[in-house]
């Protein structure tokens, strides 16, 4: 996947990885229209044409969407552009949520509070 590095996708030219999961890729990319940096979750290929793995994925824009929480980053757009369904999200530069959690800078109270948020925007 680290062929993307320095493509376009729509108007967000990728810039590096930032890691990866078992629902996708994600990637800085700079939004060239508004001239900020973006984080880019990219479906893996291989799921794109698996209805299930693919509402799974919009599912997860959507709540994430719902939500407005400082520990959530901000959905901007779900989207599809040569064969790749991907969201466009806030970038929050420092550490991911499993870091926070190892470095217990993220209580379990915290984490209940946005696990109730992320339920009701599903609801």
């Amino acid at each position: 996947m680290t062929e993307l590095i320095g493509s376009v996708l729509t108007h967000y030219k990728i810039e590096s990885m930032l890691g990866k999961g078992g629902m996708g890729v994600v990637y800085l990319a700079r939004d060239t229209r508004l001239e900020r940096p973006v984080a880019l979750k990219l479906l893996p290929p291989q799921f794109v044409s698996d209805p299930d793995r693919r509402t799974r994925f919009l599912l997860e824009a959507r709540s994430a969407a719902a939500v407005t929480h400082p520990a959530i980053a901000q959905i901007y757009e779900i989207d599809e552009a040569e064969g790749t369904v991907f969201i466009a999200m806030e970038y929050v530069a420092g550490k991911t949520v499993s870091r926070l959690i190892a470095d217990r800078e993220l209580d379990l109270m915290g984490a209940v509070e946005i696990a109730l948020q992320v339920a009701e925007g599903l609801g």
